[in-house]
């Protein structure tokens, strides 16, 4: 139940907080207290009234109550609901309408009677819009008002789509979306140009009004936005802050979404650590050091006592003795995840006198060459993420595979389609009878016309994207003979509709018991729009637990290290392996980058950040190395960024 997880609030928490390892448990415990208020009610012969939501984050909720209708007998004939919000103008039948979501995902699979739900009109008269909205709002009252809220959290901070600016008072109305959420939401519609610009919403108070309200947030790219709402002031820019002021409003967050609190990234700041059940581990201690560090603007073994002792980190005076001696464990521990051998040296080649190869377990530093497999959820991650890791594996004489887990598509314009097309017309390569339907379809998307999604469209596509992932990969000089596309079928759903099954595990599973890798390099960046790098992650967590269980030998002699993807970096106190870079290779991992030319110039999914991905990733590497020159270590051009994970601990962890 919720309240086992119910956390007491610290000085920085103005609301309370409900903590689960993951979304699938904390799901599971929302259902349940909605399911208790449904069945006390049935026993006291009294409706209930639940105010929904849609997105990804309520999927999970959604999906546990269906199970509890068919499993456990939850019976909803006695349940209103009253969903948030509708985009506007947009026909209900619209597979991206939240009239579609809610059948899709709950109003078609339990026995609630499609008269008692409601949701704001997409297809209302623009003049008719007050009048309809005001109906809305009379519908709620009438119904006794809304009992149990659900909301999910936007990274404007919206609820519902109460954007930045949506006064308290604020009732049921047309809003103008954020430029942020519609580009969020554009790979749903296939583009920002096909896009709503606006949407019907509950307004704040129409929110505040419900008797119980429970936010739900997932993943770390949330975790910021709830920082601010939980520990922010109330303010009308981050509308989730509202719900400070409400009685019994909870957030409930998994370990990610929480990361960002002041309790999990800067523990010393509430209190003893001890009196928290913490502790000074070597990745607490780190933590501290490099945050004061920052915070003081000095490199780490400039920090004084002064500096601890102002910054309220006396306890590592304590422990260690001095800041001279507690300066040396952080600089020693940064210095250590510095390697250019990230796969190890040969040892044919190895002088006396050469430092060890830290960040590697002795036991594998000693293999060579080793296998490498490198996962890209996309099939132009391997490149964008860790494009100069790759070509010194290779250079250094290592066997590395790269594993593309998704065709990639979905980011395909049409626009990219008609050229080839246009090309394969008029190059004389086709038939007469293939130029005439060739002719057909380029002359459609010449004028504007989109492509219906048919099987023959995507696969057009998936070999676009396959044809530049060789290209790039032979850049960085990969053999074709060591690609692997395993085109996991979980990519062929709706982007927000997607899961993963044991057909997708087996495949994985395959790849790793025919190439008995040394080191994988997976994705570990949960915070791409659509989740796919995320349900990769589990697919390899579940592949890897299968290979537990059957006592796969090669498991306890591989290395696993996770890569941050374009939209997200590793924190410093998480890195445990760090990669320079030179000049020259950075631009090797650009000629790389470039090699994906349907995803150059205004590639889709970029969110707020408009820079392609090359950009991106020279930005983000360049400031990765400014970071461990300022805390007083030596300067680089670039340098990419890897977390360990041993892959019995990826079973364990409660991050994904």
């Amino acid at each position: 139940m919720i309240s086992t997880h119910l956390l007491a609030r610290s000085r920085y928490e103005q609301a309370a907080i409900a903590v689960f390892p993951g979304s699938l448990d904390a799901s599971r415990a929302v259902a349940a207290e909605i399911a208790s208020l449904i069945r006390q009610r049935q026993a006291e012969k009294r409706g209930v009234v639940l105010g929904l939501a849609t997105g990804s984050t309520p999927v999970s909720l959604y999906a546990e109550l269906v199970r509890l209708h068919r499993e456990e007998g939850l019976s909803f004939a006695n349940v209103t609901t009253f969903n948030l919000d509708e985009y506007y103008p947009l026909p209900p039948d619209h597979v991206q309408s939240y009239r579609s979501f809610m059948r899709r995902h709950l109003f078609d699979h339990v026995d609630l009677d499609p008269a008692r739900t409601h949701l704001p009109s997409g297809t209302v008269a623009k003049g008719e819009v007050d009048t309809h909205c005001a109906a809305y709002e009379a519908a709620i009252r009438a119904a006794g008002g809304i009992d149990f809220q659900i909301l999910g959290i936007g990274r404007t901070g919206h609820i519902g789509f109460n954007e930045p600016g949506s006064p308290r008072h604020s009732l049921t109305r047309l809003v103008t979306l954020d430029p942020l959420t519609r580009r969020d939401a554009a790979g749903d519609f296939g583009g920002i140009d096909a896009t709503p610009r606006h949407a019907l919403t509950m307004g704040v108070r129409s929110i505040l009004d419900a008797r119980r309200v429970v936010l739900m947030a997932w993943g770390q790219h949330k975790a910021e936005i709830v920082r601010t709402a939980i520990e922010g002031e109330v303010n009308a820019h981050v509308s989730a802050s509202f719900l400070q002021e409400h009685p019994a409003a909870l957030f409930v967050l998994d370990v990610a979404a929480a990361g960002a609190l002041t309790r999990n990234r800067t523990p010393w700041l509430i209190g003893s650590l001890e009196e928290q059940g913490l502790a000074w581990d070597e990745r607490m201690t780190r933590r501290a050091i490099l945050w004061l560090s920052q915070l003081r603007q000095k490199p780490i073994l400039k920090l004084t006592d002064d500096d601890y002792n102002e910054a309220g980190l006396q306890d590592l005076l304590r422990i260690h003795g001095s800041a001279y001696e507690t300066n040396l464990v952080g600089f020693y521990q940064m210095q250590h995840t510095i390697t250019g051998w990230p796969g190890g040296r040969n040892p044919q080649k190895s002088k006396p006198g050469d430092p060890p190869v830290r960040p590697l377990r002795a036991s594998s530093a000693e293999v060579f060459p080793k296998r490498v497999l490198l996962l890209s959820p996309h099939p132009d991650d391997d490149v964008i993420s860790m494009g100069g890791t790759l070509c010194r594996l290779v250079d250094q004489g290592h066997e590395v595979h790269i594993a593309y887990e998704v065709s990639g598509a979905g980011a395909v314009s049409d626009e990219a389609v008609w050229r080839l097309l246009a090309f394969v017309r008029d190059s004389g390569l086709a038939d007469s009878a293939q130029t005439a339907r060739l002719q057909s379809l380029a002359a459609g998307l010449s004028e504007g016309a989109p492509l219906a999604e048919t099987a023959d469209l995507l696969r057009w596509k998936g070999l676009m994207r396959r044809h530049e992932a060789i290209s790039a990969a032979r850049v960085c000089g990969v053999p074709e003979k060591q690609l692997h596309f395993l085109d996991l079928p979980l990519y062929s759903a709706a982007p927000r509709s997607r899961s993963y099954g044991p057909t997708d595990v087996r495949i994985m599973g395959g790849v790793l018991a025919q190439l008995q890798p040394h080191l994988i390099y997976a994705a570990g960046d949960l915070d791409d729009p659509h989740g796919t790098h995320r349900l990769c992650l589990h697919v390899l967590r579940d592949a890897l637990a299968e290979a537990s269980t059957a006592q796969a030998p090669w498991l306890a002699a591989s290395e696993l290290w996770l890569y941050r993807g374009a939209w997200a970096d590793w924190p410093l106190d998480e890195i445990d392996l760090a990669v320079p870079l030179s000049p020259q290779e950075v631009l090797r991992r650009r000629r790389a980058i470039f090699r994906h030319e349907t995803q150059k110039d205004q590639a889709l999914f970029l969110g707020e950040d408009r820079r392609e991905f090359w950009q991106r990733t020279e930005d983000r590497s360049r400031r990765l190395a400014q970071a461990y020159n300022a805390l007083g270590l030596a300067e680089y051009e670039a340098i990419e960024a890897f977390k360990r994970y041993a892959p019995e601990d990826l079973l364990k962890s409660a991050a994904f």
